[in-house]
């Protein structure tokens, strides 16, 4: 009986360390997105459109845009299109790690460079 029960428990934990949540990337290759972060103490929201090639980035008023460069369904590649400074002029690297009906959650870092912050972006449209 314990044999039976020890295997039982042995075959759970292997089924459930395999688990993968499933990611349904391509659905947010286009669209427009909202991301909120913290900036010091204060809740700051980014507003960006992505469509084929080109991400539009809307924060505090201001107006930007990146090329974007697919990897693979989950990870691409962000390069500002006219950086004003050294810092802007390094790509960033993205990995959707998980998705649900209307979000995904992503990883980012500089392309080269451990991932340095998680994020969650809503799609709003």
């Amino acid at each position: 009986m314990h044999k039976r029960i020890l295997l039982s428990s042995v075959a759970f934990l292997i089924l459930v360390s395999c688990y993968e949540p499933a990611r349904e990337c391509a659905e947010f290759k286009n669209g427009t997105f909202e991301f909120t972060t913290f900036v010091g103490n204060e809740e700051r929201t980014t507003t960006f459109e992505r469509k084929g090639e080109l991400e539009i980035d809307y924060y505090e008023g201001k107006v930007d845009s990146s090329s974007i460069r697919w990897i693979n369904d989950c990870e691409f590649i962000v390069q500002k299109l006219h950086p004003r400074n050294r810092a802007e002029q390094q790509a960033i690297h993205m990995k959707i790690l998980t998705t649900s009906e209307n979000s995904y959650t992503f990883e980012y870092g500089l392309v080269g460079e451990p991932p340095i912050a998680k994020g969650t972006a809503i799609k709003t449209n």
